[in-house]
């Protein structure tokens, strides 16, 4: 005899999932273990629809490996809820013994979603922040692998050649061009001038800033003039990790092209680039971590904030009220967008931002207290301007002549 309603808990793997399903008392339907593949997905669905009469689906990821489960389960028309693995772990405790196995995480999750009723969502996801999740994904992968290039370049050069370390900084294109030919005292003296402007012109640096990088290399070689052990291993490394990241430059380049273009054809792209602090690449995060629908995910702006780790909650105990604190759950990628928007933001002189930015500083608020109240307030803005289809724009400064 078929149930009223099962709840479906499939924890998601590469290779495989496990699904376990439970009826209206908690009892066990079936648990099973489901090839990650369309054919298998697919009899999971129609077994699973003939033995219910209303199925809620529940998983514990939604991309990546659960690309195709997600597409699938959507496509049943039937509620698909996220249960974030942190809740998975935390709900686990309440039920018996201490083992972890695929199939008890998958209970765990079918029983959460028939407990809990504030667990969100899953939808169809905004084809565009769709896009723009994946890219953004890859440039903060791009980015790890600069900043930790960068890094390992300047503790190589040190080893060898520590005055030419501290000339320049690395993170920029010039004098990572200069790295790729000359990298040791004595190969920037036989060099000299010419040579070193030749190679520079020739890597593409910028014109105007040569002559100072030529005058600055040239004066870390004169103060040294010993080789020091490992420079014939060393340098090769550096003319190759110099090469390495200049290309890496590139990519990153060419693909924030690619963000702006893809971010610029969202209804909402004008919308959020006109508050101060956000840009393209700010924006094209924004979407993609709130799925590029904020009407329909959360409701208001304080649900947004919620999410991005903004609205502080009580934690009060006893005769202590009024103690607030940082949420523990909240999306950290969403927060730091906000905090990189508000960051930007008070750069902007006789700004709204920088305003409410030193009104909360005058308070006695601490720059960190300041900027996150600033970020909060971002939320509420950019929240308005999507929902009104409308762009922001503030009154510029009074000049000499008006004032």
């Amino acid at each position: 005899m078929a149930v009223r309603t099962m709840w479906v808990g499939i924890d998601v793997g590469k290779g495989f999932h496990h699904a376990c399903a439970v009826d209206e008392t908690g009892r066990v339907v079936f648990s099973r273990k489901v090839v990650n593949g369309q054919a298998a997905i697919e009899q999971l669905i129609a077994r699973t629809r003939a033995k219910a009469a209303e199925v809620v689906w529940a998983v514990d990821m939604t991309s990546g490996a659960a690309g195709l489960l997600v597409a699938l389960l959507l496509g049943t028309g039937q509620p698909v809820m996220y249960v974030p693995g942190r809740l998975v772990n935390r709900m686990a405790g309440a039920f018996a013994g201490e083992g972890k196995t695929d199939a008890k995480d998958a209970k765990t999750i079918a029983e959460t979603a028939r407990l809990r009723g504030d667990l969100t969502p899953v939808t169809s996801p905004d084809e565009i922040a769709a896009d723009l999740k994946i890219l953004t994904a890859r440039r903060e992968d791009l980015m790890a692998d600069w900043v930790r290039g960068v890094n390992r370049l300047r503790e190589l050069l040190a080893s060898i050649f520590p005055a030419l370390e501290r000339a320049f900084d690395y993170s920029t294109r010039s004098p990572l061009i200069l790295l790729t030919g000359y990298r040791t005292p004595t190969t920037i003296q036989e060099a000299g001038a010419p040579g070193l402007t030749q190679h520079l012109r020739a890597g593409g640096a910028w014109p105007k800033g040569i002559p100072s990088i030529v005058d600055k290399a040239l004066a870390a070689a004169a103060e040294q003039t010993v080789a020091l052990p490992g420079e014939t291993i060393t340098a090769p490394l550096i003319t190759r990790l110099a090469r390495q990241l200049l290309d890496l430059d590139r990519e990153i380049k060419d693909l924030d092209k690619q963000i702006t273009e893809r971010f610029g054809q969202h209804p909402a792209a004008g919308s959020i680039t006109s508050v101060d602090g956000f840009g393209p690449i700010l924006g094209a995060q924004l979407l993609a971590d709130t799925g590029g629908d904020l009407q329909a995910s959360f409701g208001n702006s304080g649900r947004l904030a919620a999410y991005a780790g903004l609205a502080p909650v009580p934690r009060d105990s006893g005769r202590v009220r009024g103690n607030l604190h940082r949420p523990t759950r909240y999306h950290r990628g969403l927060r730091r967008v906000f905090y990189l928007a508000a960051l930007s933001a008070i750069k902007v002189k006789n700004g709204p931002s920088r305003t409410f930015y030193q009104k909360k500083r005058d308070e006695g608020k601490i720059h960190t207290q300041a900027l996150i109240a600033l970020a909060r307030r971002l939320v509420d803005l950019i929240w308005a301007l999507i929902r009104d289809g409308r762009e922001f724009h503030h009154s510029p400064p009074p000049t000499a002549q008006t004032a």
